[in-house]
């Protein structure tokens, strides 16, 4: 005689329906653990960006960058009064009329939209929005506009200054 061994069906089913249980509780997390690291890597990068434009500031007469030349006043070597070719690669300078710079190896990207472009305003490939005139640095969260990501644009916009106000109109 031979004896049947096995699971029945009800415990397969019990057991199937406990891993859906259990699913449903850590997905959710995981998904909140993904934003969470967006929001730190976008306030890492914009600090990091927020204190090299103030260390160009420093070293260039209380100046900052142009909008037109920010990747390469981030990017290359200058003089603090900006004379002859401007800005100059790293390799090959002369550290005696280039003293200053690079201050960041590669812009950093926006998380949210993995763009690494600077502009005046939000646009669909800019990662950060620049205020030339006074050396503000923001996140360019155009792209945070449905309603999932609605609590996160409203976290983003309190306490931590990661996005501009938005203007009265």
């Amino acid at each position: 005689m031979k004896a049947n061994r096995g699971f029945t069906l009800v415990e397969i089913l019990i057991v199937v329906v406990i891993l859906g249980i259990l699913a449903a509780i850590v997905v959710p997390q995981f998904t909140q653990a993904s934003t969470e690291a967006k929001v730190s890597s976008s306030l890492s990068s914009l600090q990091s960006l927020r204190s090299q434009i103030e260390l160009y500031r420093i070293q260039h007469n209380d100046n900052v960058p142009t909008l037109a030349d920010f990747e390469d006043a981030m990017t290359m070597c200058s003089n603090a009064a900006l004379s002859g070719d401007g800005y100059v690669e790293v390799e090959g300078r002369d550290k005696a009329v280039y003293p200053y710079g690079p201050y960041m190896q590669i812009l950093p990207v926006n998380p949210w939209n993995n763009q690494r472009g600077v502009a005046a305003a939000g646009g669909a490939n800019n990662g950060w929005i620049y205020d030339q005139d006074t050396g503000a640095m923001y996140l360019d969260a155009t792209c945070l506009d449905d309603e999932d990501d609605a609590a996160v644009l409203a976290s983003l916009k309190a306490g931590d200054a990661l996005v501009p106000e938005e203007e009265e109109g």
